[in-house]
């Protein structure tokens, strides 16, 4: 069974301030994972999760140094 719900793409949308057609377009062009049932997508929270750190513009202020970046 699954830990944490999945969402809709207007879940989504409505928490990161942007339209449902960008997340759709994410879906599409395989940069945010997705299940389709139907006609619908869904996203797992865990995916979402990834989809954000990895667009995030720098590293979190708690996570340790990074020794492979050059300051």
């Amino acid at each position: 069974m699954l830990s944490k719900p999945l969402m809709t793409t207007q879940e989504i949308a409505e928490l990161l301030k942007v339209r449902e057609q960008t997340v759709r377009s994410w879906i599409h062009q395989q940069e945010l994972r997705a299940i389709k049932l139907g006609r619908e997508f869904r996203v797992a929270v865990k995916d979402l999760e990834a989809f954000v750190n990895e667009h995030a513009t720098r590293e979190p202020s708690w996570a340790p140094p990074d020794p492979t970046r050059l300051p």
